[in-house]
C-alpha cells in the first residue's frame, strides 16, 4: 500500500495489536491491504507493537503497514496507542492472529458511514468455525458476560467481546478510554452505551487462529477481569440498588420490632431479630453511600460519564448538611442512651428485662452509628469534589 501522508485524505485506519505474531501478522495485513485495494477505500494499516521479539515489526513494515511502538504492555495499551496515531476518520480494530476476516470489512465501514459511532462484529451471527472458540467461552463465558453487559448498561450488543469492531475517531476521543489490559474491550462498549452513542452490530466470522503457540488469552482469568470491570463500572447494580433494598427492609423490620414483638404465624420475632434488622439497616446504608462515592470517583477519573445530579451536589454544601445531619443523629442517639441509663438507675443499676430495655439501647446505638457514618461520608464527599487547579496530562 502506498503511503498516504496528507492528513484528512485517509478515510479508514485498520488497527491491529501485536505481541510476537510473526506467524500471522503478514497474512492479516495482506488481507486488509487487498480489501482496501479492491474497494478503493483510502486507508492505512497500523500495528500497535507491544514489544515483539520475533521480528513481527519487520514483517509488518515489509507488508506495508505502519508500526507504532507501544512500550506499555497490555492489549488495551497497544490498541489505545495505535489508535492515537491513526489519520483516518474511521477505525476498524481486530486481532493479528488471523482469527478475524480482514478481507471483508465492508459491513463495518457501511455502518460507520451511516453515522453509527460503534459497530460491533457478531461472531454468533456470522459463524464460528470448529476449534475457533473454546466451548467454555462459547456456551458459558461469552453469553454470561454479554447478558450482564446488556442488563447493566442497556447495551444493544449480542456479542460483547468480539475483537473485530469499528468506530469513528470522534467517538474514540469522546470515550476517553483508560484501561490497558483485556478490560479495554469491555470499557469501549460500556462507555459507548453510557454516553448514548449509536451502536449496532454486523455479522462476522471467527476462524481458528494461525499461531502454533498458545494464545495470550486466559479464559477464566480474563473472564473474571471483564465481569469485575463491568460490576465496578455499574455502582448502581453493585452498591446502590442492593443497598437501597437492604436499607428499606432493615428499617421497616427495625421500627416494627421497636414497638414490640412481631408474630408471623407460629414464628415470633423479638429483640434478637431487632439486632439483625439493625445490622441490615447499617449495611444497606453503607452500601448506598459506597455506591455514591464509587460513582463520583469514577466520574472524576473519567471512567464514568458525568451526571447532572453530581454537578448539582457539587454546588451544594454537602459537608455542612452532612455534618449537621450526622451531629443531630448522634445527639438523638445520646439522648436515648441517657434515657436507657436513667431507666437502669431507677432499678438501682440491677437486673433489667432485656426484651424491654434493649430496644431503647439499640435505637441509641443505631442513631449514633448512622450519625457517625453520615459525618464520615460528608467529609469524604467534600474531599472528592474539592476544586483543584491540577491539569491532567492524559
Amino acid at each position: 500500500m502506498d503511503e498516504i501522508s496528507a492528513i484528512g485524505s485517509i478515510e479508514l485506519s485498520i488497527v491491529m495489536p501485536c505481541l510476537n505474531e510473526s506467524e500471522t501478522i503478514g497474512c492479516c495485513i495482506d488481507k486488509a491491504k487487498q480489501w482496501l485495494e479492491k474497494t478503493g477505500v483510502k486507508g492505512e494499516i497500523i500495528i500497535g507493537d507491544n514489544g515483539s521479539t520475533d521480528g513481527s515489526q519487520e514483517i509488518a513494515m515489509r507488508y506495508g503497514a505502519r508500526v507504532v511502538p507501544i512500550p506499555q504492555r497490555g492489549y488495551g495499551a497497544a490498541l489505545y496507542g495505535a489508535t492515537l496515531a491513526v489519520q483516518g476518520r474511521y477505525v476498524i480494530m481486530g486481532d493479528s492472529d488471523d482469527s478475524y476476516d480482514f478481507s471483508d470489512l465492508s459491513p463495518f465501514l457501511e455502518k460507520l458511514r451511516e453515522g453509527y459511532d460503534l459497530v460491533m462484529g457478531n461472531r454468533f451471527m456470522g459463524g464460528i468455525q470448529p476449534g475457533a472458540m473454546p466451548w467454555k467461552n462459547r456456551y458459558i463465558g461469552n453469553p454470561l458476560l454479554t447478558g450482564v453487559g446488556r442488563i447493566l448498561f442497556n447495551c444493544p450488543v449480542s456479542d460483547f467481546h468480539c475483537g473485530l469492531r469499528g468506530f469513528s475517531k470522534a467517538a474514540f476521543i469522546r470515550m476517553e478510554l483508560h484501561t490497558t489490559g483485556m478490560e479495554y474491550a469491555s470499557e469501549m462498549v460500556i462507555k459507548a452505551a453510557l454516553l448514548g452513542m449509536k451502536i449496532t452490530e454486523v455479522p462476522t466470522t471467527l476462524s481458528k487462529d494461525g499461531r502454533s503457540r498458545p494464545p495470550h488469552l486466559r479464559p477464566w482469568r480474563d473472564g473474571w477481569r471483564h465481569l469485575r470491570f463491568m460490576l465496578l463500572f455499574s455502582p448502581r447494580w453493585l452498591f446502590i440498588y442492593p443497598g437501597s433494598i437492604v436499607l428499606i427492609l432493615g428499617l421497616i423490620l427495625f421500627f416494627l420490632l421497636f414497638q414490640g414483638p412481631v408474630r408471623i404465624n407460629d414464628i415470633q420475632l423479638d429483640i434478637h431479630s431487632m439486632v439483625f434488622a439493625g445490622a441490615m439497616t447499617l449495611i444497606g446504608y453503607m452500601l448506598l453511600l459506597f455506591g455514591f462515592i464509587t460513582r463520583l470517583i469514577g466520574i472524576n477519573q473519567g471512567l464514568l460519564p458525568p451526571k447532572h445530579i453530581f454537578d448539582y451536589l457539587r454546588a451544594k454544601p454537602v459537608l455542612e448538611i452532612g455534618s449537621l445531619l450526622g451531629s443531630l443523629l448522634i445527639v438523638i442517639g445520646l439522648f436515648y442512651g441517657v434515657t436507657a441509663i436513667i431507666e437502669w438507675g431507677s432499678a438501682h443499676f440491677g437486673a433489667l428485662d432485656p426484651m424491654v430495655t434493649m430496644r431503647t439501647v439499640l435505637l441509641s446505638v443505631m442513631s449514633i452509628l448512622f450519625g457517625f457514618i453520615s459525618l464520615v461520608f460528608s467529609i469524604i464527599f467534600a474531599f472528592i469534589v474539592m476544586p483543584t487547579n491540577r491539569v491532567r496530562s492524559d
